[in-house]
């Protein structure tokens, strides 16, 4: 089994995934600086698209009208998704908060699966969500129990990603991921780039720095990041993997913290911190399973 032979190389590119994920964060806000939230979104990943597009274009010619379908709609959805946590960015006044709150979705997974989708979760994932609602409460007393727009706008992107993750989980099977992956992030750049046009006014020029961190956003932290994490998570078993990619929102604060020279008030550490253990409560069966493999080794 390839997660037996290559155990260090999957953890180590899983771990670079989310450390790169985690720099994207920085990157984007940075880029807002000198660009319009949805002119910057949907130039990172057209330009990622196009990237991607010639690792994965073998397996695009192969896929037929089922395929193409369900990508597509999959690939509206990430749209929807990433407009809202733009909008989120801009308005966000803490990242690191921002990526905690974002890291809900997969805390929502199992409670989506059941609404939509007629699935049965485990009995933990409903003593995860009230946990989550807690910590995202705690979030919001840092202003006298008033949420900010930036906070709701990481909650509706967290719930559209939950929703997502549902339809990735169906569609994967009649697509290979890196073709899905491709077609997901090239909607987002057809999708949002028209509405930025319409509704948004750029600017006559742009400044070299804010260039750089387009670019490193769409290549670094679109691109590395989907290849990086696709390969990790081809070398060891899927719930393995979703432990790992759990540190992003921690990695994101830290960045914050050296970069922006972000710092956490108590209550917000501790909404955090009860975000970041509902997390660990969804996947404490997963956890548990790993931990039983450890130990019988």
């Amino acid at each position: 089994m390839s997660e037996v032979r290559h155990p260090l190389k999957a953890d180590l590119l899983l771990v670079c995934a989310t450390l790169v994920a985690a720099a994207g964060w920085v990157f984007s806000k940075e880029s807002l600086a000198g660009l319009p939230p949805l002119l910057f979104v949907g130039v990172r990943f057209l330009l990622a698209g196009v990237v991607l597009m010639a690792f994965s274009w073998p397996q695009l010619r192969l896929l037929d009208r089922v395929g193409w379908r369900g990508a597509l709609v999959v690939g509206a959805l990430f749209s929807l998704a990433m407009v809202l946590w733009i909008k989120g960015l801009e308005h966000a006044r803490h990242l690191g908060e921002g990526a905690f709150i974002s890291s809900l979705g997969a805390v929502l997974v199992p409670v989506v699966a059941r609404l939509f989708f007629g699935e049965h979760p485990p009995r933990i994932a409903w003593v995860a969500m009230p946990v989550a609602m807690v910590g995202f409460a705690f979030l919001s007393l840092e202003h006298g129990f008033r949420f900010e727009p930036g906070q709701w706008l990481f909650l509706a992107a967290a719930l559209v990603f939950a929703v997502l993750i549902n339809l990735n989980s169906r569609v994967v099977r009649k697509v290979p991921p890196l073709a899905l992956s491709t077609v997901q992030v090239m909607m987002v750049g057809v999708v949002v780039l028209p509405l930025s046009a319409v509704y948004e006014t750029w600017p006559a020029a742009v400044a070299t720095p804010v260039l750089g961190w387009v670019l490193a956003s769409a290549l670094i932290a679109t691109t590395l990041r989907f290849c990086t994490q696709l390969y990790g998570q081809s070398l060891t078993t899927p719930s393995h993997a979703s432990m790992i990619l759990m540190l992003e929102p921690m990695w994101t604060a830290m960045l914050a913290a050296w970069w922006f020279g972000e710092r956490m008030s108590g209550l917000q550490f501790v909404g955090c911190a009860l975000i970041f253990s509902a997390l660990v409560l969804s996947r404490w069966r997963v956890m548990r399973d790993l931990l039983r493999t450890v130990v019988a080794r």
